[in-house]
């Protein structure tokens, strides 16, 4: 059971940065695939009618985390304080860049809060990348299970690491460029005229830059941890997140090339979705690993929470998670179709 909830866990995670990661990548792009207020808007109400539900997501994982793994919880949020905190001013400043942005007709109004727009999106793909290569690096536990961390200390990924090394910045670039390619394939797919074109062009571009930057990490991978090929080549899940891989990188490949916009988003959203579960089957059981000593590390079953509590989880979560899906569907197609260069946006609609 606690392995369904591993997995549980990670899909709700894995499901916030799929659905909103295509939103950091086109807030990314806002200007370099939109010239004018009129194409910037096409951008904006792209992402807007849906981007306060793919935060949902998050928040459920983080609800369903404290149920199940409640020592995680409580030892991650107290290590991860600096970056948790970096994360939510993150998001609520690009809540406030969408909701205000267009509130007022005026030129410098609307190119400051554009600015805050990019950055945050910039600094939001940044962070849950680092976030990603710290939890693949490890973190320095002690034989307590606690740790606290700086935001950087000399670079190193062994012993008392802090949040930015060269392994985890280099998961973060990873992570911008392929978020970047999300975007513009989410783009192409929900804009017309020149800012599809210009959507169509760095979704290409973004993605060739994005194959050897994803080769390099997996090498860096091997060496930062060197004991992950055993636990993922025994681990089924880990062979079958590689096929997976393997026919969504082909889906999105063959959309690109041939124009079938809505064959490389699909593509688009299953590679990043095979990536992230095949990394999520390859660590477990351990969900945080020790740099200091791997018996300090955490794993599923240390920290899960009783099997009475288990039980009354199987109960709740199926039927919340049926209710989010049947309101998933129902606000997807509400808000389904192009965006025209014409509609008037005001705020985010």
């Amino acid at each position: 059971m606690i392995a369904i909830w591993y997995a549980v866990v990670s899909f709700m995670l894995i499901i916030y940065i799929v659905l909103d990661g295509r939103n950091f990548g086109a807030g990314m792009l806002h200007w370099f695939v939109a010239k004018t207020p009129e194409e910037r808007r096409q951008v904006v109400a792209a992402i807007g009618p849906l981007w306060t539900w793919h935060e949902v997501w998050l928040l459920g994982f983080g609800g369903t985390l404290i149920a199940i793994f409640p020592r995680l919880m409580a030892s991650a949020f107290a290590g991860y304080y600096l970056a948790l905190f970096l994360i939510l001013w993150c998001l609520i400043l690009r809540g406030i860049s969408l909701e205000v942005g267009g509130h007022i007709n005026d030129r410098l109004w609307q190119a400051y809060w554009d600015f805050n727009f990019v950055l945050s999106n910039f600094l939001l793909a940044i962070l849950f990348g680092a976030a990603a290569g710290n939890v693949a690096r490890g973190v320095p536990l002690n034989p307590d299970g606690n740790f606290s961390m700086a935001f950087f200390t000399n670079f190193n990924v062994r012993g008392y690491v802090g949040l930015l090394d060269w392994y985890t910045v280099s998961i973060a670039i990873l992570a911008v460029v392929m978020l970047a390619a999300h975007g513009a394939t989410y783009l192409t797919l929900k804009t017309e005229g020149l800012v599809h074109d210009r959507s169509k062009k760095y979704a290409k571009y973004l993605w060739i830059a994005a194959a050897p930057l994803g080769l390099a990490v997996l090498i860096e991978s091997r060496i930062v941890r060197p004991d992950l090929p055993g636990h993922a080549w025994s681990n089924p899940f880990w062979w079958i997140g590689l096929v997976l891989i393997a026919a969504s990188a082909f889906t999105l490949l063959t959309g690109l090339t041939s124009g079938r916009e809505l064959r490389a988003f699909v593509g688009s959203n299953c590679l990043i979705f095979a990536l992230l579960a095949t990394g999520a089957a390859a660590i477990f059981p351990v969900m945080l690993h020790s740099t200091l000593a791997p018996g300090n590390s955490l794993t599923a079953y240390a920290v899960a929470s009783s099997s009475a509590t288990l039980l009354r989880a199987s109960v709740w979560w199926p039927t919340a998670f049926a209710l989010a899906v049947f309101y998933f569907v129902f606000i997807s197609r509400r808000y389904t179709g192009k965006v025209s260069a014409q509609r008037d946006t005001q705020g985010f609609y």
